[in-house]
């Protein structure tokens, strides 16, 4: 089952990549690359910057690849090792089928976890951007002791932490999916409970995606997504726990003059419902992750590590300088 009501938030992922320039030709940043074997027939590309101290772990949104930080990363040399890895589905890593199982957050995540132990980095900071937040997540939640501490680069969104008062159509259409796979399959020890569960998941995904539909109306139709793009969309998980230091960035109010460079009308359109969906989700993550720092970043680009570079790279210093 395919829900093609999509939440704000994956509404910016699905648009954010336009915003990411062409890899520089060469590839001129300061990295050796090698690729990690995670799971049977699937290689990561790892990037590695150097430096020494504690490891930094940096994940792109989606369609994106850990290049996508070779003009960032690197200013974090002098007291961080400082590594990026490109997911699954993407660049040179390896393209496994677009099924459920090969790219639900917790198999990426779960990616994240084999190339911190193949390269026995100690308990690095993770930063992620857009989507990975919910590999940040994913790892945070069920593997804390992995790690030292978790930045969110306009990334703690409804992917990343679950609030039930707001839902979130993309994350409640794939545990409903899910579900409904499993009783399709049969060999379910409670099929009683199950359908109590679809019940209630499916009238949540009915409230959540009319929420959805009500902010996709001022969007234009959203660019085509290939299969692989998909399946890391739709392939989220509730996350409701987080038990590590969080660094967490937003855009708001957020620049949209680079999605729509020509039309400040649809500018305009979507500067409330965005400022009213972001706010939520703050105050969301806020009371349900109460050690996080939250930084706003006024006018700032869903790419905040290049619109608002020297403030990013300050706030996130302090950070990693905070951790034990």
């Amino acid at each position: 089952m395919r829900v093609i009501t999509l939440s704000a938030a994956t509404l910016i992922a699905l648009f954010a990549p336009a915003q990411q320039p062409p890899p520089t030709t060469p590839d001129t940043s300061p990295h050796t690359v090698q690729f990690i074997t995670v799971q049977k027939d699937v290689k990561l590309e790892v990037l590695d910057w150097g430096g020494t101290g504690r490891s930094m772990v940096f994940l792109a949104g989606a369609t994106n690849t850990a290049h996508a930080f070779d003009g960032f990363a690197p200013k974090f040399t002098a007291t961080h090792h400082v590594i990026g890895i490109t997911r699954r589905g993407s660049g040179a890593s390896s393209k496994p089928e677009a099924t459920d199982a090969n790219y639900n957050a917790d198999r990426l995540g779960d990616d994240v976890l084999a190339v911190i132990d193949a390269l026995k980095l100690d308990r690095p900071v993770l930063v992620g951007h857009s989507i990975a937040g919910e590999e940040l997540s994913s790892v945070g939640s069920r593997h804390p002791e992995k790690v030292s501490g978790l930045v969110y680069l306009d990334a703690a969104y409804s992917f990343a932490f679950y609030d039930e008062a707001l839902g979130d159509a993309g994350v409640d259409a794939a545990v409903l999916r899910r579900e409904l796979n499993a009783l399709d399959r049969g060999g379910v020890r409670d099929e009683n409970e199950l359908l109590r569960r679809i019940q209630a998941d499916a009238a949540r995904l009915a409230k959540s995606a009319a929420a959805a539909n009500e902010f996709a109306k001022v969007f234009p139709p959203p660019p085509a997504r290939d299969p692989l793009g998909a399946a890391v969309t739709y392939g989220g998980e509730r996350y409701t726990e987080i038990h590590v230091p969080v660094l967490a960035f937003y855009a708001v109010p957020r620049n949209f003059h680079t999605f729509f460079p020509n039309n400040p009308a649809a500018e305009a359109a979507l500067a409330a419902p965005d400022l009213a969906y972001v706010t939520a989700r703050i105050d969301a993550f806020q009371k349900g992750v109460p050690q996080a720092h939250i930084v706003r970043l006024a006018h700032a680009d869903h790419y905040v590590y290049r619109s608002n570079e020297s403030e990013v790279f300050k706030e996130m210093t302090a950070f990693m300088d905070s951790l034990h």
